[in-house]
């Protein structure tokens, strides 16, 4: 059966890389996590400003915004990455990754609830082994969540604008199975790879899904949907424990 099947690192093909979280690792960030999910790490920083991007005033936009910056240090990987700033330009990849982070923060908060701030939130990949972009997601969730308890305590916010809980994760076959939670190995050797970001209550934000010089049925996708679905659900319990 395939739930017995046991991969290179001993995981069930259901069964989530260990995911911890150290929480207020920037000290001058509003909130701030540190995700461990397996050997990935990802710093993830919110910060917040008291004011609003001027095409939101000139169209006469309520409420706040959410953006997002991601990076991999050039240490992050087993040969160095070079700084995006040393070639002059965001690469393809980052800006499609801290796009998609933006987007999965906009959904999850009440942006009118917000009032008039932006907040930016900042994810660094300390260590790379797969799944940086879910990590990044994951982990922005529960230093967003911080840096509203702050404002909370401050006086400057009432209640948690947040209106979904969020999280994401990645699925994909390798040799011919479905898995839950890629890492670098299982993700360069498998035949389909996809991303999933899902809020609490089950909905979709984003489906990002490939046939890697492959192509996949209906039957495999709906075992990778039904997978990462499962591993949704222990994050967003996850994210919960971190946050009490």
């Amino acid at each position: 059966m395939s739930e017995l099947f046991l991969r290179a690192d001993g995981r069930r093909v259901d069964e989530l890389r260990s995911v911890r979280f150290q929480n207020h690792i920037a000290p001058h960030a509003t909130g701030s996590t540190l995700i461990e999910w397996g050997n990935t790490r990802v710093i993830c920083g919110v910060t917040i400003e008291e004011s609003v991007p001027r095409w939101m005033k000139d169209q006469g936009v309520v409420g706040g915004w959410i953006t997002a910056e991601y990076s991999m240090l050039p240490y992050s990987t087993l040969t160095r990455k070079p700084r995006d700033i040393s070639k002059g330009k965001i690469d393809g990849r980052s800006q499609e990754i801290q796009r998609l982070i933006g987007r999965a923060m906009r959904s999850a908060v009440d942006l009118e609830k917000l009032g008039s701030r932006t907040i930016c939130v900042d994810c660094d990949v300390l260590q790379a082994d797969g799944g940086t972009r879910t990590a990044a997601i994951t982990g922005s969730i529960v230093a967003l969540e911080l840096a509203f308890q702050r404002l909370i305590r401050e006086g400057l916010l009432s209640m948690s604008p947040m209106s979904n809980a969020v999280a994401a994760v990645s699925v994909g076959v390798v040799a011919g199975r479905p898995l839950l939670d890629l890492c670098y190995t299982e993700d360069v050797g498998a035949a389909v790879d996809m991303n999933l970001v899902m809020t609490g209550a089950g909905e979709f934000i984003e489906l990002q899904g490939t046939g890697e010089e492959a192509t996949f049925d209906e039957t495999q996708l709906a075992a990778m949907l039904a997978l990462g679905k499962s591993g949704i659900k222990s994050l967003l319990a996850l994210q919960r424990s971190a946050l009490e």
